[in-house]
């Protein structure tokens, strides 16, 4: 009955993929989180691969979980799979990547299409971008990573930079290092490269010579984009709070199994 107490938390995480520090510190977030509810929590990796986060989510269906952490790979293709564990009785949250209008009972994340703008405004106040040349790393395979993408270019463009050409860094470190050597070795006079995610950032920080001219613009901090920082070949940097969201969301989901009306958006 809705506004019960529920006698279990059993709590399945879609989670994109192992390799990223942004998805281990979530899920270490949430692992701390329900270790403290009593919720037993069961993470399955999807490995960068949208089907197999569908029947993930159509496992932890069948095994009958009572609560559903989604890190979406892909936002559309995720919901029929996501409109199943609604129709089971399931309770739903969404983190970082946002899925459309009462699939899940709340969101834990950031604004990507705005943090994106923001990064971009950034970029014009200090001066940068009127007149200058620059690539992106990206992952065509992440909704979030491409809406931070779009809205940074749409600010720079409209400001006087030119693009010259974007990189499929794939979410992973490896692929986005190389995918970055690419870039610069195509574009040897780029002003900067603007990065989407984590591994696209590492992997630009990885590629480029820190006394070179090409400086990064990117999302999120490892201790390689610090050493970035320090260096100089970093320049500014969006960071996000991977393992409070992790935090965030099995809290919230412990309170609505518990009987509390969702947040929403956290």
């Amino acid at each position: 009955e809705a506004g019960e107490p529920a006698d279990e938390c059993v709590i399945g995480m879609t989670q994109i993929n192992q390799p990223a520090a942004f998805f281990t510190q979530m899920n270490e977030g949430a692992q701390e989180a329900a270790d403290e509810a009593g919720c037993e929590l069961q993470i399955a990796n999807a490995n960068n691969d949208a089907a197999k986060q569908n029947s993930d989510i159509e496992n932890f269906v069948s095994q009958g979980v009572t609560g559903l952490i989604v890190v979406a790979i892909d936002v559309n293709g995720v919901l029929p799979a996501v409109e199943q564990a609604t129709q089971a009785g399931i309770r739903s949250v969404a983190i970082d990547a946002e899925l459309e209008e009462g699939a899940v009972d709340t969101f834990v994340g950031v604004d990507n299409e705005a943090a994106g703008t923001e990064a971009g405004q950034w970029v014009v106040d200090e001066g940068l971008a009127d007149g200058a040349s620059y690539g992106v790393v990206d992952a065509r395979s992440s909704f979030i990573q491409n809406q931070r993408e779009d809205s940074f270019r749409a600010t720079v463009d409209e400001n006087g930079a030119s693009f010259t050409q974007a990189v499929d860094g794939e979410n992973v470190q490896e692929q986005a290092a190389t995918a970055a050597q690419a870039l610069v070795t195509a574009q040897p006079d780029l002003d900067f490269v603007y990065t989407t995610g984590e591994p696209a950032t590492v992997g630009a920080v990885a590629a480029l010579d820190p006394q070179g001219d090409t400086k990064v613009i990117g999302w999120d901090l490892t201790a390689e984009v610090i050493a970035g920082l320090d260096s100089g070949l970093v320049t500014a940097v969006v960071q996000q709070d991977p393992k409070q969201e992790g935090v965030e969301a099995v809290n919230e989901l412990a309170a609505i199994l518990d009987g509390d009306e969702p947040q929403g958006f956290i």
